[in-house]
């Protein structure tokens, strides 16, 4: 049983896009404002003028091969450990919205209720592997110690992994902390990674000095680190595609670089949220088809390489959970997932171009994710899938309603719906005539009364609020 994987790039294309970001690192250049980044590169053969840093290819292609291709993160629940680049989808919630929106469209500034809320929905999911990380932005918690909140809020809420503060060397110092009292000490955390951390080059060709410093306090605590470009085509990037990726590619090498330069074997993953500029705007457009498509083309980039793949998952430029949320929101999940994306960030919950978060499209995409988990998985085409034996026992015109390989197959071949109604219009009518955001409120409410928090240690919950607080 195969994957189905797409693909867009010819091994042609691939190479020339290659090339072109190695002569981007080479002639063009980096800017990296913080100083301790430049230090180390120059160290390691990269040529340094002022803020700007210049790649040879050769400092390239060591870091590429000193990366691993998959790599493990625990979880305090074993049995929530993910393995990146297994050639299974990881999920991760939305991540990093100022805003809630509610399924009549209205919308407000996110606070702590609404990230607890997502904490536990996240947990709750059958779906989701990852509990958070920045879950919405709470704008009720003080900004000082709000990195500090938000992480103990995935940890508590859930005994899933979690994601780390990106927010300079001094937050994710605080995370790896935390982490390392959640999990025994921070030798066992080095040696058993256990949160991963979105790194975002500033586009075009730049890094700024929060992001650089959290990539190297994560890299030097052997911390997994998500590498990614946002690049706007038309705006931030060429408008040509090709001329995005080559961008990207560019920004993306860089920060695996400075990854594998702090402490060689770093886990890294080649992230892209990239996507077009609505020229009418001057906005980004995540629900494009060319962002879809642009997906499907880092997937392979990524994987020539060798290097685990993340991208977006159920993104809508819509206002509210309406019909556009849902098409945009299928077309680039499954575009992610027949691509091979290994790791899916924002695979539940986003609204408005990644401005804003809804409770009522969490569970909604929850159920996508479902959907594409199912269609990847395929089936098994052997002695007892073929069922050749039952065909010609049942023969023509019979029935395999009551057959014995029917009752044990169908629970686990059919996949069982949350919220799609397949029921008759009559028993529709009968069961309330409800749309599906009025399901997918009904939905909610039971997945947050239905979830029991996994308990913390008393004491170390204890020691976790005093490191939040102090």
């Amino acid at each position: 049983m195969s994957r189905p994987v797409l693909t867009v790039l010819s091994r042609d294309e691939i190479e020339a896009i290659k090339a072109g970001s190695l002569r981007i690192l080479e002639s063009t250049g980096i800017s990296i404002t913080y100083a301790p980044a430049r230090e180390v590169l120059q160290a390691a053969g990269a040529r340094v003028e002022g803020e700007y840093i210049f790649f040879p290819s050769r400092l390239v292609e060591e870091a590429v091969a000193k990366a691993p291709r998959q790599f493990t993160i625990y979880a305090r629940n074993p049995a929530r450990n993910v393995t990146v680049g297994s050639g299974q989808m990881v999920l991760a919630p939305g991540y990093g919205a100022p805003f809630i929106t509610d399924g009549s469209g209205k919308k407000r500034r996110a606070t702590w209720d609404d990230f607890v809320v997502l904490a536990r929905l996240a947990g709750a999911s059958e779906n989701i592997n990852i509990s958070g990380g920045v879950l919405v932005e709470p704008v009720d918690v003080p900004a000082g110690k709000r990195h500090k909140v938000m992480l103990y809020s995935c940890m508590a809420n859930s005994d899933k992994p979690f994601m780390g503060s990106a927010t300079g060397a001094d937050h994710a110092r605080d995370s790896i902390a935390m982490a390392a009292r959640l999990f025994g000490g921070e030798n066992v955390i080095r040696e058993k990674p256990v949160m991963i951390t979105l790194i975002n080059s500033l586009t075009p060709l730049m890094f700024d000095e929060r992001m650089t410093g959290a990539l190297m306090a994560h890299a030097e605590a052997g911390q997994p680190l998500i590498i990614a470009s946002l690049a706007m085509a038309g705006s931030t990037s060429p408008a040509t595609l090709a001329g995005t990726l080559a961008v990207q590619n560019a920004e993306v090498l860089a920060g695996i670089v400075l990854a594998e330069t702090v402490r060689e074997g770093t886990p890294v993953v080649y992230g892209s949220a990239s996507s077009i500029t609505d020229m009418r705007y001057g906005s980004l457009s995540i629900g494009a088809p060319e962002g879809a498509w642009l997906v499907a083309a880092t997937a392979q980039i990524a994987h020539a390489y060798g290097f685990p793949c993340r991208a977006g998952g159920c993104l809508s430029d819509s206002k509210l959970p309406d019909s556009q949320a849902a098409y945009e929101s299928m077309m680039n999940l499954q575009s992610a997932g027949l691509a091979g994306v290994d790791f899916v960030l924002h695979a539940a919950g986003i609204l408005e171009s990644y401005l804003s978060m809804s409770l009522e499209k969490f569970v909604i995409d929850d159920e996508i994710c479902g959907m594409v988990r199912r269609y990847l998985a395929g089936t098994r085409v052997d002695v007892d899938g073929l069922a050749l034996e039952l065909i010609e026992a049942t023969g023509p015109g019979g029935q395999f309603l009551t057959s014995e390989h029917t009752y044990r197959h169908f629970k686990s071949e059919f996949w069982q719906p949350s919220l799609a109604s397949r029921s008759s219009y009559d028993q529709w009518q009968v069961d309330g005539a409800r749309d599906l955001l009025a399901r997918a409120s009904v939905r909610l409410k039971e997945m947050l009364a239905g979830y029991e928090i996994p308990a913390l240690d008393p004491g170390l919950d204890r020691e976790l609020r005093a490191m939040v607080e102090a």
